[in-house]
């Protein structure tokens, strides 16, 4: 299977690559913020919004030419400030569609220095050796992790990035992506905080939490930090320490996420998950620091697109099934339980449940009944064999149904 996919390395820059690459990023952030003020400007006096097209045009010939100082930057930093504004607001139109208001509804925000450098986008002619990737007016940069970036694969766009004080490269590749592990079996998943993944055959994920394993750490770097004066140079040093701890939390968390979502994407045929409202879920002052050091969120969205990759179908629970609740021997309904009861004696049956693993089965007996209704014709055929595209859930419906399919698709994994 053909897909674009985005492979992130360190860079190992000299001094001037490194002070170039910050111009380029001030640059960007330059750009987006006076594209930003154009989109504004027109909706205030009631004009239509400019296309990126447009706000390129405009600042080539109204704005380029009078600022000295952009000789140094590539022309390709405009283009991709006009791509991320107008994703920007792709974004902010679904969330008002889809009913959010006030904050939450994301419009898009100018950019500051003090938020971070931040990134630049290039395209066009990017070459790729070894150890060596070459893009634009910054010329030739070596990379740390000598042949991670495919060579013989076609480069659509490079992104450089800072982070924790250092330089990263992601360039979106054009692979085909092959399963080398036989698949089987239905697999129901359930998400929790004990274990971050409970599945329906007994086997149990569970997250490193990096964030509760260094959080007096970053209590002590954040207390260092308000001490430090504004502007002096001991400040700066203790922003780049707690920026690194940050990170190295980041990392722990990725780490972890890749390598469950990965094998259960190449070895299971059929993955159930739940729907889970983890917006509202955060909201829980009690819970909200665990649900966000394991990354639910994360969790469902790597499995979304590596099941694309690898032929395995995922299968997303409606928010309101109750998995938990239901004894997946007898069927009866617990309407009673706790967040607290972690076992359960099924009143009906007599079964002792274990509330993670329950769950987890109720779920994986969903994609049978998936596959009786997918399949029309009432020949007993898999839906594994057959294009499924994803539809979305209904007050009605039980499951989304996510598909194996043939046609290139494009993932950004940063």
């Amino acid at each position: 299977m053909i897909v674009y996919k985005a492979f992130k390395t360190e860079l190992d820059l000299t001094p001037a690559q490194e002070e170039l690459c910050r111009k380029h990023a001030g640059a960007r952030r330059f750009v987006y913020n006076w594209m930003l003020a154009q989109c504004i400007f027109a909706r205030e006096n009631k004009e239509k919004k400019p296309s990126a097209y447009d706000l390129v045009k405009r600042f080539r010939t109204e704005v380029k030419p009078n600022l000295e100082w952009y000789s140094e930057i590539s022309s390709r930093v405009e283009e991709g400030a006009a791509r991320d504004l107008d994703q920007a607001y792709k974004h902010f139109f679904r969330r008002i569609k889809s009913g959010k208001k006030g904050k939450s509804s994301g419009f898009p925000k100018f950019q500051k220095k003090r938020d971070g450098l931040g990134s630049f986008a290039t395209f066009g002619t990017i070459k790729i050796t070894g150890f060596t990737v070459q893009i634009g007016k910054i010329g030739v940069l070596r990379v740390k992790e000598r042949g991670y970036i495919p060579m013989d694969s076609r480069v659509t766009s490079a992104s450089v990035s800072t982070r924790g004080g250092r330089w990263f490269i992601s360039c979106l590749c054009e692979v085909e992506v092959q399963n080398d592990r036989e698949q089987s079996g239905i697999i129901g998943i359930d998400l929790g905080i004990k274990s971050a993944l409970v599945t329906s055959d007994g086997k149990t994920f569970d997250a490193p939490k990096p964030l509760k394993r260094y959080a007096r750490k970053l209590r002590k770097l954040g207390k260092s930090l308000s001490r430090k004066t504004i502007g002096s140079n001991r400040r700066k040093t203790a922003v780049k320490k707690l920026a690194k701890l940050h990170y190295k939390i980041s990392n722990i968390r990725n780490d972890f996420i890749h390598k469950a979502t990965t094998e259960l994407a190449k070895t299971k045929r059929v993955i159930v998950i739940e729907n889970l409202n983890v917006s509202g879920m955060v909201k829980n002052h009690h819970l909200a620091r665990a649900i966000s050091d394991i990354g639910f969120y994360e969790i469902r969205r790597q499995l979304e697109y590596k099941c694309g990759w690898y032929g395995s179908e995922l299968i997303i629970a409606d928010r309101f099934y109750p998995s938990s609740k239901l004894c997946h021997v007898c069927g009866y309904k617990n309407v009673d339980l706790k967040l607290s009861d972690r076992f359960w004696m099924c009143p009906q049956c007599g079964t002792v449940l274990d509330r993670d693993v329950n769950a987890a089965m109720n779920l994986a007996a969903l994609a049978p009944k998936i596959e009786d209704s997918l399949n029309g014709r009432g020949d007993g055929s898999s839906a594994h064999d057959s294009n499924i595209v994803a539809q979305p859930v209904c007050e009605t419906s039980t499951y989304t149904h996510i598909g194996s399919h043939d046609e290139q698709t494009s993932v950004y994994d940063g």
